[in-house]
């Protein structure tokens, strides 16, 4: 730790560190012999991709598909393990052929960024159904495996119709929990295998049945899972005047249940689901409708999350049960429906006692199931029946990264260098007694090299001022030029340096909501640079105006996360943060909190092309104009009537016409821009664009057909 020093000139103002002012009746102490306080000078110093790998465990949560290469960048590895090192996809270069401009040749959407890719996708898709197929296969089970996706885990068109065309091979479904999700699912299943089931979760209502019921019409494999017992009614009610036979299912609520967050909506007391005596009476009334025959599923859901393959089994093994007794009772039982909860380690510590992470693998998790199942058949020797799975969270989720950057960051660097001798003087000549004489003991300490004492009179001196701030008789400049003194003592004696906080290009309640409604963590890690050392720990402070907007939590229980120096990496380009593995419910649930939208999104598949990668399709995030009609507003009106404002004010001006024109333009792009920060160059206002004598909003039809923004709504305002 640096000595603190003893007296200076006190007209001398020195270079590094400072001095205070002298007075006939205070020490003036320089606080370090050798300058200023050590800092923390990694900031771009040489690391190495392995460190930082191990740093922010990127082989732990990231592994098959996500690693640091050697330039310092994230690696996708969109095959997975099958992926050979030519087809790795650097991200960071995606993200620059996305945001880069249009003359530069890249796309020019505006961050933040989704960036999916679909051949991740797939492989999580085929992982799933050989980790079954060998559990079928090596414990001789009599029957076959084939899942079904939730679409509530991400019903972006794209990610369905993919999901559909990857898994037709494999018998693959959809599942749907409401009436648009169930329209969205029996279009997209005319696309895909007639044997892939279409499963109707959720609460029901006459016109949910019927669609299903239609659905069974149209050949569709739909089945109506009970999820309440009123729900038996209406479908006998509405199949015999439809004259359709239905294909029923019903939900168990089963004993066994979880402990953690995502427990709460399995066991007895779970928001969906049948108690044992609901499903006999649903059995009885099937019966006597004639039915009985009808019931082919049992569905269940333990919760999202299953973190242990012991608790897996407990569940599996309690639901066999009630499948062998509904066999018994005389019902046409085939499909054995496990819900959700295959987990995610999100952390990447295959932790069985965390919400992140989970203490298995997609093999042990679909050997467990196969397993608990055929035991309890065997027993009671009834034929296996075939093994669904909604396993929306383990497919979806590494297929889909949030991209931002920080714009900015909180600054604590100690400003004492700059304080002049004059004016500590006349700071000095403001104290209160009290705080005179806290100025005076802590000179003296420091002369002394009393450390601890140092700290207690500075922290005391710092108090005192305050104090004197908020009664007037302190000045802001005083006060300011006091935390100066408090900080670089602080520093001297080695204190921690203090977390910054990284302003991001973001909103948290749109593009990460489950952090914000429950403390959801997922792996946010630079995208670059990762050859460097990081220098700084930070939290994360996003667009809006809510205390709530940050990230303060991060996995490995960190409090902050260890980045950069902004703007240090020489390059002059920005610093690209990538939030992973949050592929499942994030943009379904993402609000519009201070009218921020969602992001950009971009489809990139691997391909032979230089850079391995390719573009397949490319949206622009929702405009000011889309938040707005969101809310009811009505844009082109809103713009009417600002135009009008500047034809009535700006009548002073030189040449009117041409003003008004520029400033429509400039208020028609503000509407068509995305919500979030642009570089000054590109703001409307100060960059208007002339064409042919009028100014009018740029608009490229290159990506129209992509734009949420259609054509009949692109406003102009040009001179007459």
């Amino acid at each position: 730790m640096p000595a603190l020093g003893c007296c200076v000139d006190a007209t001398v103002s020195p270079p590094l560190g400072y001095a205070f002012s002298r007075d006939s009746s205070l020490p003036a102490p320089e606080f370090f012999t050798s300058g200023v306080p050590p800092t923390n000078s990694a900031a771009g110093s040489i690391g190495s991709p392995d460190l930082s790998s191990a740093l922010y465990g990127v082989d732990g949560w990231g592994a098959p598909y996500f690693s640091v290469n050697s330039n310092g960048d994230i690696s996708v590895r969109p095959h997975g393990t099958d992926t050979l090192p030519h087809q790795e996809i650097d991200l960071l270069k995606v993200v620059k052929k996305a945001s880069d401009p249009k003359n530069s040749g890249g796309l020019g959407l505006q961050l933040p960024l989704v960036v999916r890719f679909p051949d991740v996708l797939k492989n999580r898709l085929e992982s799933l159904q050989s980790a079954f197929d060998l559990a079928v296969h090596s414990q001789g089970y009599g029957a076959h495996y084939q899942g079904v996706y939730p679409v509530k885990c991400n019903q972006d068109r794209f990610v369905v119709e993919d999901i559909v065309k990857f898994g037709s091979s494999f018998r693959f479904g959809l599942e749907a929990g409401s009436k648009p999700e169930l329209l969205l699912a029996m279009s997209c299943l005319c696309r895909g295998s007639a044997e892939g089931l279409l499963v109707c979760n959720g609460f029901k209502d006459a016109e949910y049945i019927s669609l299903a019921l239609v659905a069974r019409k149209l050949m569709l494999n739909t089945v109506i899972v009970l999820e309440q017992e009123e729900e038996l009614d209406l479908v006998i009610d509405i199949s015999r005047k439809m004259a359709v036979r239905p294909v029923i299912g019903l939900r168990a609520k089963l004993r066994t249940k979880h402990s953690g967050h995502f427990g709460s909506t399995s066991g007895e007391k779970g928001k969906f689901g049948l108690t044992t005596t609901q499903i006999v009476r649903v059995v009885k009334k099937l019966e006597e409708s004639g039915m009985l025959d009808c019931l082919q599923l049992l569905h269940f859901h333990i919760g999202s999350q299953i973190p242990s393959t012991a608790l897996l089994a407990d569940g599996v093994g309690e639901a066999a049960q009630i499948y062998c007794e509904l066999i018994r009772l005389g019902a046409g039982m085939k499909f054995i429906d496990t819900g959700g909860g295959l987990g995610i380690d999100y952390d990447g510590t295959k932790s069985c006692d965390s919400d992140v992470s989970v203490g298995y693998g997609i093999q042990e998790y679909a050997s467990t199931v196969v397993q608990a199942v055929q035991y309890v058949c065997d027993r009671k020797g009834v034929k296996h029946p075939v093994i669904c799975s909604e396993s929306g969270r383990a497919i979806v989720s590494h297929h889909s990264i949030l991209i931002f950057e920080a714009v900015s960051a909180s600054s604590h660097s100690c400003s004492s260098s700059h304080l002049s001798s004059g004016g500590l003087q006349s700071m000095a000549e403001t104290l209160n007694e009290d705080a005179l004489a806290d100025y005076r003991n802590l000179s003296a300490a420091a002369v002394r090299g009393e450390y601890e004492t140092c700290v207690l009179y500075s922290d005391q001196l710092k108090q005192r001022c305050v104090d004197q701030f908020k009664e007037g008789s302190l000045g802001i400049e005083h006060l300011a030029a006091v935390d100066s003194i408090c900080d670089f003592v602080s520093k001297a004696m080695g204190a921690a340096d203090p977390i910054r906080t990284y302003h991001v290009n973001l909103s948290i309640f749109t593009s990460i909501p489950d952090f914000w409604a429950f403390g959801q963590l997922f792996p946010i890690v630079p995208i670059h640079r990762l050859d460097e050392k990081p220098a700084v720990r930070g939290i994360l402070s996003d667009l809006t105006c809510d205390s709530d907007g940050k990230v303060d939590k991060f996995i490995g229980g960190e409090s902050s996360l260890q980045l950069h120096e902004l703007g240090s990496n020489g390059d002059g380009g920005g610093y690209y943060l990538g939030m992973f593995l949050g592929g499942a419910y994030e943009e379904a649930l993402g609000g519009l909190h201070n009218l921020f939208g969602g992001p950009s999104v971009v489809r990139v598949v691997q391909s032979d092309s230089a850079h391995s990668f390719a573009m397949s399709r490319s949206v622009p995030g929702p405009s000011c104009a889309d938040v707005l009609r969101a809310m009811q507003h009505e844009p082109e009106l809103m713009f009417e009537t600002l135009k009008h404002r500047a034809e009535e004010f700006l009548e002073q001006e030189e040449d009117k016409g041409l003003a008004i024109a520029s400033l429509a333009s400039s208020l028609a792009q503000s509407f068509h821009n995305m919500p979030y920060l642009v570089a000054p160059a590109s703001c409307c206002f100060t960059a208007v664009t002339a064409n042919n004598g009028g100014y009018n909003y740029y608009y490229s039809d290159e990506n129209a057909a992509d734009s949420a923004t259609g054509e009949d709504e692109i406003w102009s305002y040009c001179t007459a």
